[in-house]
């Protein structure tokens, strides 16, 4: 049986000799006019761009495959508008180091200075061999001496020309034989959400002074509550510019800069809680501008003074609001005055008393003693007068204020 299966195989096998021949040629014709095609296509493909040629002479990772081990180093030199933008300016950001004194011995009234703190400051203007900066009040608070830090590390000592803690501004003094830079001063009031922001100063004190950051503008009209004496009852209202470009302590009073390398505003706070990202705040700097003219002129800002102490009045408990204040039920939000009303300041002599309620100055709204404060500063000057709105004993009343200037 294995013999005749195996003849019977044989067989077979020569029988199908012949057809494997003629495929075996065809394929070979195939694949020869197939090739042929190819090679004339090659031309047209690699014109359109459907393929990339080597050129004769060219060296290529298939005909010298160490080609790629030793590659040619490339300089690539990069011009963007940031890169522009931050060398216009970055000379002109400093560092302001805050000295207070400190006692050494507790025997003796010996003191040392000691650093208390370290910012950012903007130079905007060189004249009569002077440098002058722009930085925060809070930079600056309770400073017994201070220092500027210059972009070549070298130190000058600073005296303040005037300083307003509400408007978190002060303007600084320095020996203008070493400055080499003056920051260019834009206008706020041109930007516009989405534009590109670019942070500049010393997060975390000099260690790491000059530190560029970018980002956008994310809004331009916010309004932040301050609680300067920590009483839980806001202050004053900040108007900011908010951007998303990080801000760390130590960047404030440093530059907040657009694409054409103008200052468009002073850093000034950010929200740093858990979870909470890129939420940063600048000074506008038409604001800014406004505010440091009159701090070099007089040394502070001159603010309407009314001689009332406002408190919240949504802080009183709720009990209080009928029975002490009277208030009709319409009476919502406004200013109580707490102190005893002085009979020669202007409030007392337009016949205001304790107790009484505010709720408009003029025509505008006041809910809260930081708003009180703020229309008069943004609204009157000393020597105004003021329509004031208030309840007392359940009426609503009003009375026309002169105001004079804030005393010292």
């Amino acid at each position: 049986m294995g013999f005749y299966d195996d003849l019977t195989h044989v067989e077979r096998k020569n029988r199908r000799g012949p057809g494997v021949g003629r495929l075996i040629m065809t394929s070979v014709t195939s694949a020869v006019i197939g090739g042929m095609v190819v090679l004339l296509a090659l031309p047209t493909l690699s014109n359109a761009g459907y393929i990339n040629m080597v050129k004769p002479g060219a060296s290529n990772v298939m005909s010298n495959p160490t080609a790629n081990l030793f590659a040619t180093p490339v300089s690539v030199k990069v011009e963007t508008g940031t890169v522009d933008a931050v060398k216009k300016v970055e000379n002109a950001v400093v560092g302001v180091i805050n000295i207070g004194r400190t006692r050494t011995n507790w025997m003796n009234s010996s003191t040392q200075d000691v650093e208390q703190g370290e910012g950012s400051g903007v130079i905007f203007e060189k004249k009569g061999g002077k440098a002058h900066i722009i930085t925060n009040y809070h930079v600056i608070d309770q400073a017994q001496k201070l220092e500027i830090a210059l972009p070549t590390g070298e130190k000058v000592e600073a005296k303040i020309l005037g300083a307003d803690m509400y408007a978190d501004l002060a303007v600084l003094e320095i020996d203008g034989s070493k400055v080499t830079a003056v920051a260019e001063l834009g206008d706020s009031s041109t930007l516009q959400v989405g534009e590109p922001a670019i942070a500049i100063g010393n997060p975390l004190g000099m260690k790491f002074s000059r530190t560029v950051t970018q980002g956008i503008i994310s809004s331009l009209e916010r309004s932040m509550p301050m609680d300067f004496n920590e009483d839980g009852q806001d202050d004053w209202e900040l108007d900011v510019l908010q951007t998303d470009a990080a801000i760390n302590p130590g960047n404030s009073g440093g530059a907040l800069v657009n694409i054409q390398g103008q200052v468009i505003g002073i850093n000034t706070l950010k929200i740093s809680k858990e979870g909470v990202e890129g939420l940063g705040f600048a000074l506008p700097i038409n604001d800014v501008k406004a505010i440091v003219s009159e701090l070099m002129e007089k040394g502070n800002l001159e603010r309407a003074y009314l001689g009332v102490q406002p408190f919240d009045l949504t802080n009183v408990p709720r009990y209080n609001w009928k029975e002490t204040l009277n208030l009709p039920n319409e009476v919502q939000a406004g200013v109580v005055i707490q102190n005893e009303v002085g009979k020669f300041s202007p409030a007392g002599e337009a016949g205001l008393k304790q107790y009484d309620v505010i709720v408009k100055l003029d025509d505008k709204d006041i809910n809260t003693g930081a708003q009180l404060r703020k229309f008069l500063t943004l609204n009157k000057k000393p020597g105004d007068s003021v329509q004031v709105t208030y309840y007392r004993d359940g009426f609503k009343k009003t009375a026309t204020v002169k105001l004079t200037k804030t005393p010292e």
